[in-house]
């Protein structure tokens, strides 16, 4: 335990260390009662914020951000003390009589930091802490046997729902706090062990439509979809229509979606994005697997997860404001919530400490000649260690790079040929690929981008290029058969090396 803490510690520090080299800062957070003091770099600032993400892949619908003067006028949400949730069954008795007896408790309140260790710890907090109460998930459901039959969710070995927790804000008032980062990166394992910080498998997609089409009328569903997805520069508009489409039919499109994979807002129900592991990701150079955020140094990693967190949707995509109720006014900033730039310099502190967790696939013989299987593919020019992946981008098939990207971004000059839909026509859409770090993927799940197939077997199976192949990831809905194209590498390899190079990329 001493060595964690020395671990977590030092991480901490080197980060601290390594913004006020690159950043420089604005303020300065001191505890009076003891020495320790951690400088916290401003989060939003005009300049910086029109240059952290790469260009759409239709320039003239490329983001313009809220300025800093609207973004410091959204109130900070309070975090409030948070409690398990017990899987149905699980429940200890008279935990829900304990539970209404709670007095409402905020935490961070004020913000009293007294060493490295404990702001990697206060990251965690943050990284847990709702952002929204009784969304996606009601107290109700997770006690109606239809919900879990419906959403396929895994419990934690000790009974819990790992993924959120309930939160008293009002003594005798018992809700359940949703939408953390906790919530997608969050990841239950068959044995019902709980990884934090990997790629989740919360039935994220399946939970929300299940929620909304029981408690939201038909008009305010299509509103969602059409703030949540919507790009109408893209031709044709791929939500044309959608007030002619039953709620019935927009339920089956989020149902297709499984575990792991999700239909974020930016993106598309017809082409979600899977679940990015966090784990490792102070070593990635490029955000989103589009390559959409810049991450440049730990601002950069603020910058993100205020975006993702409820400041993307207030951006103009030229003219088109996904959180305006005409799509085109800004609401009231009082109306809106953020994290302070305290929260996010210790939530990004957290990220970057977090570290994998035991790998129980050994470097045997087999793998063993799946590694020199994976020097001799030349798979290391892409992926190459310790990393796994070289951190560049790849353009995306029909996507014309544009000159000075070749000077002012990684570009690797090579198609893998994956399908386009994410990158050209959603809000998320740059262009390009990012090149995935291979590492732990032994406990992820589903793969590629849009999470179209469910294991390393099924990506290395050749038969995956054919149009009458059965994703067993994302395939959409009424889509019985589908090609899962590109990505060429490794699939003439016979049965038996196919078979040594996965059991080394489980080792990684």
């Amino acid at each position: 335990m001493q060595r964690m803490f020395v671990a977590l510690r030092f991480t901490a520090l080197m980060a601290i260390s390594m913004v006020a080299m690159i950043s420089g800062w604005s303020r300065q957070t001191v505890n009076e009662a003891s020495a320790f003091s951690v400088h916290v770099p401003r989060v939003w600032d005009d300049a910086d914020m029109a240059a952290v993400e790469l260009p759409l892949a239709d320039p003239m619908a490329t983001p313009k951000h809220i300025t800093a003067e609207y973004y410091y006028r959204i109130p900070v949400r309070p975090i409030y003390k948070s409690y398990p949730v017990y899987a149905l069954g699980r429940e200890p008795q008279g935990y829900q009589e304990w539970l209404n007896q709670q007095e409402p408790e905020t935490l961070l309140n004020p913000w009293n930091i007294k060493d490295a260790g404990e702001l990697v710890r206060a990251g965690e907090i943050v990284f847990d802490a709702p952002i929204f109460y009784n969304a996606v998930v009601k107290p109700p459901l997770i006690k109606d046997p239809k919900w879990y039959e419906n959403t396929g969710v895994l419990v934690a070995k000790d009974g819990t729902l790992p993924y959120f927790q309930y939160v008293i804000r009002e003594k005798g008032k018992v809700e359940i706090g949703t939408v953390s980062c906790g919530m997608c990166h969050t990841r239950v394992m068959a044995d019902g062990t709980v990884i934090k910080g990997a790629q989740g498998n919360f039935p994220f997609d399946r939970a929300a439509i299940f929620n909304a089409t029981q408690s939201l009328p038909p008009e305010r569903v299509r509103l969602l979809q059409r703030s949540l997805f919507g790009a109408p520069w893209v031709k044709p508009d791929p939500q044309a229509g959608l007030d002619q489409v039953p709620v019935a039919e927009i339920a089956q499109w989020h149902a297709a979606i499984p575990p792991g994979v999700l239909a974020r807002q930016g993106s598309s129900v017809h082409s979600p994005t899977q679940i990015p592991d966090l784990i490792g990701v102070e070593e990635r150079k490029y955000l989103d697997h589009s390559g959409l955020v810049r991450h440049r140094s730990v601002v950069d990693m603020m910058r993100y997860s205020a975006l993702n967190q409820g400041a993307d949707d207030l951006a103009s995509y030229g003219g088109f404001v996904p959180a305006a109720r005409d799509f085109r006014t800004l609401p009231d900033p009082a109306t809106r919530g953020r994290y302070s730039d305290e929260q996010l310099y210790a939530l990004s502190l957290y990220l970057y400490s977090l570290r994998p967790p035991a790998n129980p696939n050994k470097l045997d013989d087999v793998a063993a000649r799946g590694e020199r299987i994976f020097e001799q593919q030349r798979c290391g020019s892409c992926h190459p260690a310790p990393l796994y992946t070289n951190n560049r981008l790849t353009p995306a098939e029909g996507f014309q790079v544009p000159e000075e990207h070749l000077e002012r971004y990684d570009i690797l000059p090579a198609l893998v040929s994956t399908d386009p839909y994410l990158t050209l026509k959603t809000r998320r859409g740059t262009g390009y690929y990012k090149v995935p770090s291979l590492k732990g993927l032994w406990y992820r799940g589903p793969f590629e981008h849009n999470g179209s197939v469910a294991s390393l077997e099924d990506w290395f199976d050749p038969r995956r290029l054919s149009e009458d192949y059965v994703p067993t990831g994302f395939r959409g809905v009424g889509v019985k058969t589908k090609a899962v194209k590109g990505h060429r590498f490794g699939l003439d390899l016979s049965v038996e090396n196919r078979r040594a190079l996965i059991a080394f990329l489980k080792t990684l």
